[in-house]
């Protein structure tokens, strides 16, 4: 089937078919424009030119395609050139925020202002050029192109300005250039796309007939209301989500990569001090001590080759910040060797070192010659990993220390470099995801269940005439949802339950005039009957009908008999409610006027009152053909005495074997006969009579009516209150 586009455009085929189509269209297009992009920066590459060109093709399909297109085109774009490139990957977030930006300036219409044009490249330079300089000197602490360096440096000799900020201006300048020849690629390429085929793409992520801007805006709208929708609901959840699954990701990632790296140091450092061990004759130390020589002056022979070899693998090996060798004694540790150059030229064999506090718990076993596992000290010398090996002398007696310190400080700036890598790969792959989660959830989901609603809703409120209704029909087919999942299921019920409302709509309307008018007759007449009566009744039963109203809305809001609860059903109870007390018509004047207690004579013949009713009522009903709204009011005139203990009369029912509305109509009967006057009593407080009410929750009420009544209580006073005014 195809239907000529809301916007006034071409037809649209909207079958199953052409869908595949135009979602294969894209799909190849998206694939093509990230190949473009590879292709021109693997070019710039090649030549060794200081700029990319690889977003002509993010741009292009951002314009055509949309948000998650542009995005996909910008992922791709940067995993192609990390063959040519190693750290193309870092830069995807700013592939990823032109197609963004771009999306958004071109669906937006912006361009239609041609003074914003300039702005929407400079915008394009600044994410580029300054975001990818923030990147490139959190990464490498330097431009990436040397040419750009060298240029820099050139540039801040000759100026006031920092190396940095030359930086930053020449790569802008770049980016400038760059954005100039990516945009105006793109575009060109775009003013010469058939019409066709941008409609193609474009229209390719829609599961139904595509919406035009106003049908948008008339389904997505939700003015004044309060409530969050689903789109908000399954945003916060998606990001929820996939911020946690980075978080996790990250921590987990630094933290095995904190322990990898310990464990490297860990093991450089025993490393390092058993190397120093096998280089030095434990024999000899104490000779070395005795000189008290500065070290740098010290012409041992023997000396002087040991501290060459451990001055030189000390310089060799990066990690480490120092090699020593000290005596322990217990007033402090004495110097043997010092690889530090300071310690070469000041210090002197023999000279006192006091001991680190982070040492203090290993004292004993140093004393002892004993070997101590590796310690890790943040002191005046810094945050260091240091492995003690103790040295012997051909007695086997321990003289010595063998030291060697790491600096964990080196550790934790490759921590964070490993951190701000393992950030920019993940925020471009979070945003991908929100991106394809929330595109699925608009066209998917949002748009099919708000044309849905939309549609419906104007079949609900618009006119009843059938030519309107017809209407409506008609216009809920065009959706032409198709989904192939639930949704679309749901769309087809929607349809077939249009059309079939339709029909019945087309049949009732003959019959609704008359019945509506039998009814209405029917309660005047029975409810003046009861008023002629009774001069309490009157207010009694408008009191009690709405409360009846107020309990049955309140059961609805609490999830409570739903099944039951239709607003037909409501309806008819409510209407209904004012003849409950219809069968006091046939109680004679002298007991139903009393002014005191009853006899139990009398109480017995007061009871029959539900017996008549439903009598009277039934005869009512007789006299209508068919299903009769009156069936609720002969159930409240004949039950709403039982109790659900079942001492109630007069069949003695209990449970939910009393008809609901009778159960409704028991605690709106007895709060009305309790807090009002009677030619037998005065009005009971409100309080009082709330009080005998939950005391007959579950014995002599329906303990969810109660409930629901309780909970509705500044309604309920309102009521009380109108009618204790008039």
């Amino acid at each position: 089937m195809c239907l000529r586009n809301a916007n006034g455009g071409s037809k649209v085929s909207i079958d199953s078919r052409n869908i595949r189509q135009q979602s294969m269209l894209r799909a190849v297009s998206t694939l093509t424009c990230a190949l473009i992009n590879a292709i021109l920066a693997f070019i710039c590459n090649l030549l060794g030119w200081p700029i990319y060109l690889d977003t002509a093709g993010t741009i292009f399909m951002s314009a055509i395609g949309g948000l998650l297109p542009g995005i996909v085109t910008a992922v791709v774009t940067n995993l192609v050139c990390c063959l040519f490139n190693d750290l193309s990957i870092y830069f995807v977030i700013i592939n990823i925020l032109i197609a963004i930006f771009t999306a958004w300036f071109v669906h937006g219409k912006k361009y239609q202002r041609k003074s914003l044009i300039p702005v929407y490249i400079l915008i394009l330079t600044i994410i580029s050029g300054g975001l990818g300089m923030a990147i490139q000197w959190g990464l490498l602490g330097r431009p990436q192109f040397d040419d750009v360096a060298l240029a820099a440096e050139a540039i801040a000799d000759q100026t006031d300005l920092s190396f940095f900020s030359c930086s930053v201006i020449l790569n802008l300048g770049l980016n400038l250039f760059d954005k100039l020849i990516s945009s105006g690629l793109a575009f060109g390429i775009l003013h010469f796309v058939p019409l066709s085929v941008k409609s193609a793409i474009k229209n390719s992520s829609w599961k139904q007939r595509p919406l035009g801007a106003a049908e948008l805006r008339k389904y997505t709208s939700r003015a004044g209301e309060n409530r969050a929708s689903l789109k908000q609901k399954l945003t916060v959840i998606f990001v929820i989500g996939a911020v946690s699954v980075a978080m996790v990701m990250t921590v987990c990632g630094l933290s095995f990569y904190f322990k990898i790296l310990k464990m490297d140091y860990r093991e450089d450092v025993i490393n390092v001090a058993e190397f120093v061990v096998k280089n030095i004759n434990g024999d000899s130390v104490e000779s070395y001590l005795a000189s008290g020589a500065k070290i740098s002056e010290y012409s041992n022979a023997e000396y002087r080759r040991v501290n060459d070899i451990l001055c030189d693998y000390q310089k060799s090996i990066s990690k480490i910040s120092y090699i020593y060798v000290y005596q322990v004694r217990a007033d402090g540790c004495y110097l043997v060797f010092d690889t530090d150059p300071a310690s070469q030229e000041e210090s002197y064999i023999g000279e006192y070192i006091g001991f680190d506090e982070a040492f203090l718990p290993y004292l004993s076993t140093l004393l002892e010659g004993g070997e101590v596992d590796v310690i890790e000290s943040n002191d005046s010398y810094g945050y260091l990993m240091t492995a003690y090996k103790p040295i012997y002398d051909s007695n086997g007696k321990c003289v010595a220390y063998a030291g060697a310190d790491a600096s964990l400080s080196i550790m934790t700036s490759k921590l964070f470099d490993f951190g701000l890598r393992l950030f920019l790969i993940f925020i471009g792959f979070i945003i991908l995801i929100l991106a394809f989660g929330l595109w699925v959830t608009d066209y998917d989901l949002i748009y099919p269940i708000k044309s849905m609603a939309g549609v419906a809703n104007d079949f609900i409120q618009g006119e009843v005439d059938q030519k309107t209704l017809d209407d409506n029909v008609r216009k809920i087919r065009s959706l032409e949802i198709r989904t192939q999942d639930e949704i679309e299921d749901l769309y087809q019920a929607l349809c077939k339950m249009s059309a079939d409302m339709a029909e019945q709509m087309r049949d009732l309307r003959h019959y609704a005039d008359s019945t509506t008018k039998m009814q209405n007759g029917l309660i005047i007449t029975m409810a003046d009957m009861v008023e002629n009566r009774d001069s309490d009744t009157g207010a009694h039963v408008q009191k009690t009908a709405a409360y009846v109203k107020i309990i049955l809305e309140g059961l609805r809001k609490h999830g409570y008999y739903l099944e039951k609860l239709t607003p037909k059903y409501i309806s008819d109870v409510v209407m209904s409610a004012p003849l409950h007390d219809v069968g006091k018509i046939n109680i004679s004047d002298t007991i139903l006027n009393f002014k005191g207690k009853l006899s139990p004579e009398d109480y017995e013949i007061m009871k029959t009152h539900t017996t008549h009713g439903k009598e009277i009522i039934e005869k009512a009903i007789s006299t209508v053909k068919g299903e009769s709204y009156l069936k609720e009011a002969r159930n409240m005139a004949a039950y709403h005495h039982e109790r659900w203990d079942g001492k109630g009369y007069p069949e003695g029912l209990h449970g939910e074997v009393i008809p609901l509305s009778a159960r409704v109509m028991a605690v709106a009967d007895v709060f009305d006969a309790l807090t009002s006057a009677r030619v037998y009593k005065p009005a009971f407080p409100v309080e009082k009579a709330l009080d005998i009410l939950r005391e007959g929750s579950g014995s002599q009420f329906d303990a969810k009516c109660v409930e629901v009544f309780m909970d509705s209580l500044p309604e309920v006073l309102e009521v009380l209150k109108k009618f204790q005014e008039s």
